[in-house]
C-alpha cells in the first residue's frame, strides 16, 4: 500500500535552501571536489558514489574531467525527469498520463534544441521510436505509483546545500520536495532504473540520506520520509530517517571525504573492479582492464579539495545531468 500523499504546500518550505536561479544547471549537474567564488570545495552524492564505487572513476570525472557522451540510457532518464518536472507545471486536475504523453515530443525536442549532438544516438527513426516507446512506458508507469492530481510539490529540481562543521560544503539537487500542512518534508527521486536487490538497499538509499543530511543541517527538521520511484519496474522505495541515521551519515560523509584528500595528497586513484564496470566509459584507460591513466594535472592546475582547480569542465550539460539522473546501478 502505498503511504499517503502529501498534497499540501508550506511556503515556509522556501527556507529550507536555496532555490535553483535561471540557468542554473539541471539535476545531478554538480560535481564534487569543484570551485565556486563564494564556497570553494564542495561533495555531491553523485560523486562521493563514484569514490564509493571506484576511486580511480571519481578521479577521471573529477581531476580529469574526462568526457562522457550520452547514451540513449541516460538521454532518456533526462527526457522521464523533465516530463515528470513539466507536468507539476500544470493545474492539478490536468496532470492526466494523457498530459504527460504529451510533453514527451516537446521535451525531447526542446532537449536535442539544447545539445544537437542527441540527434545522432540513434541510427534511423524506427530505433528512435522504439526508444520513445520506452520512456513513455516509463511515465504510464509512474502513474500507478502515484497520483498527481493530489500532489503540490513544494520545489521541483531544488538545489540544496549546506556546510558541516569540518567545513565541508555538501550540496545537490533534489527531484522534489513535497510538504505537508503540517510542515512533514518528503524527499523523492526518480530512478530510470529498476529497484536494487535487499542488499544493495542501503547503497540505493545513501543519496537520499546525504540530502536528508544537508536538510537537517540548514534547517534543523528531519524529513519525515524518503522515497525513490524506480520507473524502471515500478517500485517504490521508503525510508523514515532519525537523528542517528543522519549523524551516522555524517561521520561516513566525513571520513569519505579525508579518503578523497588522502587520495588527492598520495596520487592513489586504484580501481575498484566490480559488475560496475561494465557500465563505464573509460575502461580503455583503466588498469583494471590493460589501460593507462592520463598523467595526473600538475598541482598549479589541482591542488586538491582545498585548493584551486583550474581544468576545463568537460561534456556537456545535459551529459552530465543524465549521468547522474541514470546511474541507478550504482547508488
Amino acid at each position: 500500500m502505498l503511504s499517503p500523499t502529501l498534497p499540501s504546500v508550506d511556503d515556509t518550505v522556501t527556507r529550507l535552501a536555496v532555490p535553483a536561479q535561471p540557468g542554473a544547471p539541471e539535476t545531478g549537474q554538480e560535481t564534487t571536489a569543484q570551485t565556486d567564488d563564494d564556497h570553494g570545495w564542495s561533495l555531491s552524492p553523485s560523486r562521493a558514489a563514484d569514490f564509493l564505487t571506484c576511486p580511480l572513476l571519481f578521479r577521471f570525472r573529477v581531476i580529469d574531467r574526462l568526457p562522457e557522451a550520452p547514451s540513449p540510457a541516460m538521454a532518456r532518464g533526462t527526457l522521464v525527469h523533465a516530463v515528470l518536472e513539466r507536468l507539476f507545471d500544470e493545474p492539478a486536475a490536468s496532470r492526466s498520463p494523457q498530459a504527460a504523453a504529451g510533453l514527451i515530443e516537446p521535451e525531447w525536442d526542446r532537449l536535442v534544441a539544447a545539445e544537437p549532438e542527441l540527434a545522432g544516438l540513434f541510427g534511423d527513426e524506427a530505433e528512435r521510436e522504439t526508444w520513445l516507446e520506452q520512456a513513455r512506458g516509463m511515465i504510464d508507469r509512474y502513474f500507478t505509483l502515484e497520483d498527481p492530481t493530489r500532489l503540490e510539490p513544494a520545489h521541483r529540481e531544488l538545489r540544496v546545500q549546506a556546510v558541516l562543521g569540518s567545513g565541508l560544503r555538501l550540496r545537490g539537487y533534489i527531484d522534489r520536495l513535497d510538504v505537508a500542512a503540517g510542515g512533514e518534508v518528503r524527499i523523492v527521486d526518480y530512478k530510470t532504473g529498476t529497484a536494487p536487490r535487499a542488499d544493495f538497499e542501503a547503497r540505493a538509499m545513501f543519496q537520499m540520506r546525504f540530502y536528508a543530511l544537508v536538510l537537517w543541517r540548514t534547517q534543523g527538521t528531519i524529513p519525515r520520509l524518503l522515497q525513490l520511484i524506480y520507473l524502471g519496474n515500478g517500485e517504490i522505495m521508503r525510508y523514515a530517517p532519525d537523528e542517528a541515521d543522519l549523524m551516522a551519515t555524517e561521520r561516513k560523509i566525513e571520513a569519505l571525504w579525508r579518503a578523497i584528500e588522502r587520495a588527492v595528497r598520495t596520487g592513489d586513484w586504484r580501481p575498484r573492479p566490480s559488475k560496475l564496470c561494465d557500465w563505464c566509459a573509460h575502461q580503455a584507460l583503466c588498469p583494471a582492464f590493460g589501460g593507462t591513466p592520463p598523467p595526473l594535472p600538475s598541482t598549479g592546475q589541482f591542488a586538491g579539495p582545498t585548493g584551486p582547480h583550474t581544468s576545463a569542465a568537460a561534456g556537456s550539460a545535459l551529459t552530465v545531468s543524465a549521468l547522474e539522473r541514470d546511474r541507478d546501478h550504482e547508488i
